[in-house]
């Protein structure tokens, strides 16, 4: 992904942008894990899981471009370990305990 403009300039306007579109996928990431809201609670622990990971891929493949300049990484790189770290055969039993 080239976030540069044709005179060679970052294109800082397509990075806050991207920057915002992480941030409201840690927000996905957050609200499916959070057993306190209506948000995909009607899901299985194994939809859930699938709704994350594909939320994480994503982070995970922005995060690694090396132009973010001062963003904070440090949110979306815990909604990461969150959502790598949710099993949902462990929160099945969880549930049913």
């Amino acid at each position: 992904m080239s976030r540069v403009l044709e005179n060679g300039d970052v294109d800082t306007d397509q990075i806050a942008q991207d920057y915002s579109a992480m941030l409201n996928s840690v927000k996905v990431i957050e609200s499916v894990l959070d057993a306190n809201n209506d948000f995909y609670n009607e899901k299985t622990n194994l939809e859930k899981q699938e709704r994350i990971l594909r939320s994480c891929c994503y982070l995970e493949s922005m995060v690694a471009l090396d132009d973010w300049g001062s963003e904070d990484m440090s949110t979306v790189k815990a909604a990461i370990a969150a959502a790598n770290a949710y099993d949902p055969v462990k929160e099945t039993e969880q549930e049913a305990s």
